[in-house]
């Protein structure tokens, strides 16, 4: 009994200290929803919108409720359809918009559809947008950025070639006067959000698929972009660690575990991923998972050469089931790369179903670091195309004994479906894509329940929120060469999604310590003869160590900073577990040997093992401590990556 009623005073001043919303910011959320019935605007051939409204509301499970609005113009048909949630367990609402041709003729021009069109008032403080760079293969993927919206200012921000986080994240943190709101645009296309202050105190907010002028046909159908509303007030971090424990409980999908994961690389046989993976086994260093990269199929030459999704049974004659089952047999699971939408010349899919393609005549829209290849897109629109990846796919999941289907997208297909819009039909063919794409992946997540997916779009480059409620983005860049980039993108990307994966070679404790992330990969060529597997046991043993605490709450503890001279650190903190794990990193030309950085989110007279991975023993210390004034962490060493694990202690409660 003593120790049961220990464990709940624990988790009570765990939850006291968590990220956790406030009875003000559910009463800002529900407010906002109720006074703002339609928060869209659209143009309809410049009619007037008529008809009655009908409002309906379900429970969808105890912590959020369905509501659904429904309008039709009697005269052409047109019905409009919003179906929006309200959570009851975080101070957010969503919503989507279906635009559905109920009448016999082709409706007027349908333009300008705005998922998003709102206003919000300041008292005194200017408007100042968060948001980041997207993942472009850069060394500044994920970068913070701010902007101050003055008066009569304004801020257009979209995708670039039709992938959603190929240039600029959708997601945004507009702070003022001690609050803010967070807005996401969920859309695995060409979106745009357009930031507009007037000349006193208002903000005007317009988001959605960036081109839309199109009619529809009898019995058609179109959506809008997700829409993602978050209020707060206070702490603009602790606004992000909210939004990050809601991505976690209503949108990451499951099952969906943190790992340490190796590959052997592209363009390899069976031979060889038997060999590495018996060589892993043989040494001791245990993996969570084999990734099996591109190159297994029946292509020329190249991996690049995709549209014939057969196992190529010269260097696999016993298919990819041989290799999988051998990684089963020693505990790991499988990721197994997959390219079906760029469909090359030559190749099953452009031979036997040209109908199904989606091409364009610009060489400048081909695909240059591919060879310039005169590539294809499948068109997830069309419901024969759909129908039969999704077929050809499911049979190879289960003939082939794959646990993670990882769907890589290395082509921009904006001008692809930009190409194939009628004059009155601009837009259309992306959104059939996009709901099609999104369709695709339902129907393998329903008929594969186990199933999870990896999405890599040459790195990061479609990470939405439809996306990322459907998957796991597990390589977030392909920029992933030098630790300081790789500390970049972490400090970024952990602002928004709290499950991602990176990697590194075979390199030195720097270079992978500055790499760890919740699904870390060492990558290939770690098994080549003179690998130092004492040096990548130890590895192993280290993220075991702190893996449990990085999908916690994020706190930044020094600026964001590319430059090789200054020192930057981070903190995952799990209240829920009373621990967590600072990341600190000083770099090649940082003059400071020292620096001290204050913890976040402690309980101040709680007590703290701090351990440095690097250090002989560890130390106690208060919350209070921790966080003022600080963690103080000295090295001689550059450049360095220190590793500290902070646990609270648990003490025998004194007798009554």
């Amino acid at each position: 009994m003593i120790r049961w009623l220990w464990c709940v005073t624990l988790f009570a001043i765990a939850s006291a200290n968590a990220a956790t919303p406030t009875p003000e910011e559910f009463a800002n959320a529900r407010a906002w929803f109720e006074s703002h019935p339609s928060p869209w605007s659209f143009n309809y051939g410049g009619r007037s919108w008529a008809g009655l409204t009908q409002r309906s509301s379900r429970p969808l499970d105890a912590n959020r409720t369905e509501h659904t609005l429904r309008a039709k113009d009697p005269e052409t048909g047109l019905e409009l359809r919003c179906v929006s949630v309200v959570y009851r367990d975080f101070p957010v609402i969503e919503w989507t918009l279906y635009f559905k041709n109920t009448g016999s003729k082709d409706t007027p021009i349908l333009s300008e559809i705005q998922a998003l069109d709102a206003s919000f008032e300041r008292r005194s403080a200017e408007f100042l947008l968060h948001h980041n760079v997207g993942s472009p293969c850069q060394p500044n993927d994920y970068q913070p950025l701010e902007t101050t919206l003055g008066p009569k200012s304004a801020k257009r921000i979209s995708a670039a070639g039709g992938r959603p986080t190929n240039s600029d994240l959708s997601y945004f943190n507009i702070e003022w006067d001690g609050q803010g709101v967070i807005v996401v645009v969920g859309w695995p296309g060409q979106w745009a959000a357009e930031f507009t202050r007037d000349d006193s105190n208002r903000l005007r907010i317009r988001a959605g698929q960036e081109l839309t002028r199109l009619k529809l046909r009898p019995g058609e159908e179109i959506r809008t972009p997700l829409i993602v509303l978050q209020f707060w007030k206070g702490d603009r971090i602790r606004a992000q660690n909210i939004w990050r424990r809601w991505m976690l409980a209503h949108n990451t999908p499951r099952p969906v575990t943190t790992h340490f994961a190796s590959t052997s690389g592209s363009l390899t046989d069976a031979a060889r991923e038997l060999a590495l993976i018996d060589g892993w086994a043989r040494e001791g260093v245990k993996l969570d998972y084999w990734i099996m990269d591109a190159g297994w199929y029946k292509h020329p030459g190249k991996w690049f050469y995709t549209g014939t999704w057969e196992v190529d049974r010269k260097r696999f004659p016993r298919g990819l089931r041989e290799v999988n089952d051998r990684a089963h047999a020693y505990g790991m699971k499988t990721v197994v790369w997959f390219e079906p939408e760029r469909v090359t010349p030559g190749s099953w899919l452009y031979q036997n179903h040209p109908e199904w393609l989606l091409g364009c005549q610009k060489e400048s829209d081909q695909t240059p670091q591919l060879g310039k290849i005169a590539n294809r897109l499948l068109n997830l629109g069309d419901p024969k195309a759909r129908r039969w990846v999704t077929d050809h796919i499911s049979k190879m999941l289960i003939e082939e004994g794959i646990d993670v289907y990882r769907q890589d997208f290395n082509i921009d297909p904006l001008a692809y479906w930009r190409a194939n819009d009628e004059p009155d039909r601009q837009g259309m063919t992306e959104n059939a894509y996009v709901t099609g794409y999104l369709s695709y992946w339902d129907e393998l997540l329903r008929r594969h329940p186990n199933l999870w997916i990896d999405t890599c779009a040459s790195g990061g480059r479609r990470n939405d929120l439809e996306t990322l409620r459907r998957s796991v983005p597990l390589l977030r860049s392909d920029y992933f060469t030098t630790p300081v980039a790789q500390q970049c993108h972490t400090y970024g990307i952990a602002m928004w999604m709290p499950i991602y994966g990176s990697g590194t070679g075979p390199a030195n404790l720097y270079m992978t310590r500055s790499s760890i992330c919740p699904m870390f990969r060492i990558g290939m060529g770690a098994w080549k003869t003179g690998a130092n597997y004492d040096e990548l046991r130890r590895m192993v043993a280290q993220f075991r160590q702190i893996e449990p605490y990085l999908t916690g709450d994020f706190y930044p503890l020094t600026g964001y900073s590319l430059k090789e001279t200054d020192w930057m650190a981070w903190q995952f903190d799990r209240p829920e577990i009373g621990g967590g794990v600072v990341q600190a990193f000083r770099r090649a030309q940082t003059p400071d040997t020292n620096i001290r950085l204050k913890l976040r989110g402690l309980v101040s007279d709680a007590k703290y093992h701090v351990n440095n991975l690097d250090a002989a023993k560890p130390s106690l210390m208060t919350g209070a401590e921790l966080m003022n004034p600080g963690l103080l962490l000295t090295t001689t060493n550059r450049p360095t990556a220190a590793l500290i694990i902070y646990q609270k202690t648990i003490l025998p409660l004194r007798p009554h």
